[in-house]
């Protein structure tokens, strides 16, 4: 019997990952492909929407070398949240850069709407506070900005929406305009309760209803492939949905409780809960995925630099590789030597949601070194992760014994050490490289049959990487308490600068 396939397609923020999976849930050939991110202005962050299609195509033609075209069955989709596109509905073509998600130029805009008190109503509907992380404040930056762009909006002759749509819209050659809902419920434009865009919040943000994409389940079709390059016509997509939302998928751990971090260029924390819960403010509630006529929502945290933050050192240094040297150095030392790395070039997410906090380095000392940058950075993904941890613990009212960690950042063994005994909670990592892309495949073949149910998408799920706590209560208490003491100073200078330029 011939063996069939789905092609998980994960566009993320600096490269897109092409997955080829069989009916046993095993991934037979990944390829990748890097995507490029423009800083034209300090805070601004934008992408060639162009180039992110090119390297979906490249990606593709290379899984479909090792994939016989009549095996193919479905396509899933999962993708960077939050950044915004718009094009021509006619042409196709992009009318500006897309703004991504780690982008603050509509800060002034969100800042309008903080003094216009419409935090409340925000949150009530969308379950998302007030930040330029979130679609809609870029949407109106676009509206307001790109020449023209508003009067061509309300003609009708332009679309917008998240990467999913901007994917979808392409490899179905223009004829379908959708996106999934868990994209949708981070635009802020989007009623979670009632599941869809909610016209009250499409006028606050000055965006006409009409570009806004059709919203579906993440597991359903979602629209069928036009013949490109190598990818035949007629291959359903069957899935859609965030990536962060995929590795939750990808886990296989889907109780309220559950708990997952993944750690990307900036990280995601998300908890599963029952229903839309109400919170505190510092954490949102997001739709954690939908089936037809089943909708699983989630606590999140979002940090808007871990692994950027190490990057960020790289460059700093003037390192050759921003990355890889940066972990080398981190290694020649045992610890920081009291050194703390506050990573808020753009702003601090959850749980302090301060977008106006620039970074700092502290507790420098005449014996600090690179290395002891280096190890800072890294310190600094485990510290922020705790912080959101621990919100999400007093949220949702559940001690979450164990967290489950994915993404790139935790194939570092030290890190994740570090995470293990900084939480004092064990992490168990996935071993799988891809689970984003392995969550998307999971949902298109609950669309196409495949599997009949989530539950027997854990089948598909192999064992993880166990690390275990290995430091004493007052160690830990004593890091930790030296973080949220920078975090202070830090947010306290900010501050101090803000209003002295304000006088």
């Amino acid at each position: 019997m011939t063996e069939r396939y789905i092609l998980a397609i994960d566009q993320g923020t600096t490269n897109t990952k092409g997955l080829v999976v069989n009916r046993s849930g095993k991934p037979l050939f990944r390829a990748s492909a890097p995507v490029h991110l423009s800083n034209p202005r300090p805070d601004w962050v934008e992408q060639d929407p162009l180039e992110i299609w090119r390297s979906v195509l490249s990606v593709v033609g290379r899984c479909m070398q090792h994939t016989p075209a009549n095996t193919l069955d479905a396509i899933g989709i999962s993708n960077q949240r939050e950044t915004i596109v718009v094009w021509d509905r006619r042409t196709g073509k992009p009318l500006a850069p897309a703004i991504v998600w780690q982008c603050r130029r509509s800060s002034d805009i969100c800042a309008s709407l903080q003094i216009g008190g419409r935090e409340k109503l925000l949150r009530s509907r969308t379950g998302l506070g007030i930040d330029p992380l979130f679609s809609a404040s870029k949407l109106t930056w676009l509206m307001h900005n790109v020449p023209g762009l508003q009067k061509r909006a309300e003609a009708g002759d332009v679309c917008a929406g998240t990467v999913d749509s901007w994917l979808i819209w392409n490899l179905t050659g223009g004829a379908v305009h959708r996106c999934d809902m868990t994209n949708a419920s981070r635009t802020q434009l989007f009623d979670i309760h009632r599941q869809q865009w909610d016209p009250e919040l499409v006028s606050l943000f000055c965006v006409p209803l009409a570009i806004l994409p059709e919203v579906m389940p993440s597991s359903s079709i979602l629209g069928m492939t036009v013949s490109l390059d190598a990818l035949p016509a007629g291959i359903p997509i069957a899935s859609a949905i965030g990536d962060s939302h995929a590795a939750m998928v990808g886990h296989g751990s889907y109780e309220p409780g559950s708990i997952k971090a993944t750690y990307g260029t900036g990280s995601s924390l998300m908890t599963l809960v029952a229903a839309p819960k109400a919170n505190t403010g510092t954490l949102v509630t997001t739709v954690a995925w939908a089936l037809p006529g089943q909708t699983q929502y989630a606590l999140e945290g979002n940090i808007t630099m871990t692994g950027a933050a190490v990057q960020w050192v790289g460059e700093f240094l003037g390192l050759k590789d921003s990355v890889g040297d940066v972990i080398s150095l981190s290694e020649s030392v045992p610890d920081s030597g009291g050194t703390y790395l506050v990573p808020a070039m753009v702003g601090l997410g959850a749980p302090y949601w301060d977008h106006t906090v620039r970074g700092a380095i502290l507790g420098l000392s005449r014996t600090s070194t690179a290395a002891h940058l280096a190890r800072a950075a890294l310190d600094a993904i485990a510290y922020q992760v705790r912080d959101v941890f621990e919100a999400m613990r007093i949220e949702a009212a559940c001690d979450l014994p164990v967290l489950h960690a994915d993404g790139g950042g935790s194939s570092n063994d030290k890190l994740m050490q570090f995470q293990a005994d900084i939480l004092g909670r064990p992490v168990v990592r996935s071993t799988c490289p891809d689970l984003s892309a392995l969550g998307a495949a999971g949902l298109a073949g609950l669309a196409i049959g495949y599997w009949p149910s989530m539950e027997s998408l854990k089948d598909l799920i192999g064992a993880g990487d166990t690390f275990l706590p290995q430091i004493e209560d007052v160690e830990r208490r004593r890091l930790y308490d030296g973080w949220l003491t920078a975090v202070r100073q830090t947010r306290f200078t900010g501050r101090t600068n803000r209003t002295s330029s304000a006088n």
